[in-house]
């Protein structure tokens, strides 16, 4: 076997550990997750707050993990700054969009996708004019993981500009619900 076949097969596995490990905590220890306790956690960081949620906004999607506790924990550390929280949020969702994207090509997902889905038809859809509304509904969602869609969209090569734009569009709608309807939301949860 080629070195670098090896290479990438160690690094999937080692990635779907991760994500196994990290789901199964996720699901386990689902009060570790609450945007309270994750906000806490941040607050720890007090110089480096901002760059730790983004970092942590960013490397999120490696482990399937939604994005949705994050924002609201935003909306606990940055009270009234709605406007930063949403652009740290957007910057740590499209960087781990497109971190996603490509890690899929070097995880070589597209042979995995394509023994589930024909690689053809999948990138025959998504790069259809349904595609990008597609990508669209599936980020404006809350209870799909967006990081999903982007695996498939970086393994089936669609186009990234389109992928990227629907991304953007679905989340910042979501996120902007989330982060603009602040303390009924947080009265909600607690």
């Amino acid at each position: 076997m080629h070195l670098h076949k090896i290479f990438k097969r160690t690094l999937l596995a080692i990635w779907l550990i991760l994500i196994l490990s990290c789901l199964l905590y996720y699901f386990t220890h689902p009060d570790q997750f609450s945007a309270k306790k994750i906000a806490t956690f941040l607050k720890t960081y007090n110089d480096y707050m901002i760059l730790t949620y983004l970092v942590i906004s960013i490397l999120r999607g490696f482990t399937l993990i939604p994005s949705t506790p994050f924002v609201i924990a935003g909306g606990i550390i940055f009270p009234g700054q709605e406007g930063l929280i949403l652009a740290i949020s957007l910057l740590g969702i499209i960087g781990s969009a497109t971190l996603i994207y490509f890690f899929s090509d070097l995880l070589n997902l597209s042979d995995a996708i394509e023994k589930i889905y024909p690689h053809e038809k999948l990138k025959i859809k998504l790069e259809s004019n349904y595609g990008l509304f597609f990508v669209f509904a599936w980020s404006l969602i809350p209870v799909v993981p967006t990081d999903a869609v982007c695996y498939a969209a970086g393994a089936s090569k669609m186009n990234f500009l389109r992928f990227i734009t629907a991304v953007f569009l679905g989340e910042v709608i979501l996120c902007s619900l989330y982060i603009f309807s602040g303390s009924s939301l947080l009265e909600i949860l607690k």
